[in-house]
């Protein structure tokens, strides 16, 4: 196995990922080489030839090399597992088709059902305030197909989205037409938080789910505190808001 040297004292702490902190140190060794070999400055070697000795061709070795250490990547949508399954951790809970059939979240704050038959099965970061909460079905968006048959035929009524980190880019074209949008990842920040307050979609980021399969009525507590973009660097900060797999639909 191809053995990678990791930085252990980056800026007097310890570094956050072993494996970022590989990918990096390859990168520096890949750019010293490549300086070395061009003997000039750093100026012109940035500005200048940096473009024609480091290509695809060499940071696909760098990768190649981070996989020979035995490491495989975390996928953030099952269209990534698909289309390159030797890179990627399986994506355990895809289930049946290729959209998916639920998440299971490990940290998911889950609960029993209250006196309206609502069951918590887990929060996230609330994006778009409204005046009450927002119920209606779930349905995993975790593939193109789906997003193109929608497209072609339209979103099904009431759908709550249930999507993976790259929602923004994959469910673009379909958005406005959600309901409301759960993402298992992702911040306030992230391109798809940034459309659901344009369209003012309903819109949980950063969700912990466990426990909703497809098809199931499910509410979003919409009407909970919007997370700014301070609360991310406080913790405990409002904007949490919780979802509910629902008894019957309301």
């Amino acid at each position: 196995m191809a053995k990678l040297y990791i930085d252990t004292d980056k800026y007097g702490d310890p570094p956050q990922s072993a494996v970022v902190e590989a990918f990096h140190n390859a990168v520096k060794d890949l750019v010293r080489r490549k300086l070395d070999q061009c003997g000039g400055d750093w100026g012109s070697f940035v500005f200048g030839r940096s473009y024609d000795l480091i290509g695809a061709a060499e940071l696909a070795e760098v990768e190649r090399k981070l996989l020979a250490s035995g490491h495989r990547f975390e996928w953030s949508a099952v269209i990534s597992v698909t289309e390159r399954p030797d890179i990627y951790k399986p994506a355990m809970d895809a289930g049946p088709g290729a959209s998916g059939s639920s998440f299971e979240h490990p940290e998911a704050v889950v609960g029993a059902a209250d006196s309206s038959g609502r069951e918590q099965r887990g929060i996230g970061d609330n994006i778009v305030r409204r005046p009450n909460d927002t119920s209606g079905i779930a349905r995993y968006v975790r593939s193109s197909a789906r997003v193109l048959d929608w497209l072609a035929n339209g979103t099904p009524a009431d759908t709550i989205a249930l999507i993976d980190d790259c929602g923004g880019t994959l469910t673009a074209p379909i958005l406005e037409q959600f309901k409301g949008v759960v993402c298992a990842g992702g911040t306030v920040r992230s391109h798809l938080a940034i459309l659901a307050r344009e369209y003012g979609i309903p819109c949980l980021m950063n969700a912990k789910v466990r426990g909703i399969e497809e098809g199931q009525p499910v509410e979003i507590e919409s009407s909970a505190a919007a997370r700014t973009t301070e609360d991310v660097f406080q913790p405990g900060a409002g904007g949490t808001a919780r979802i509910w797999r629902l008894a019957k639909r309301r």
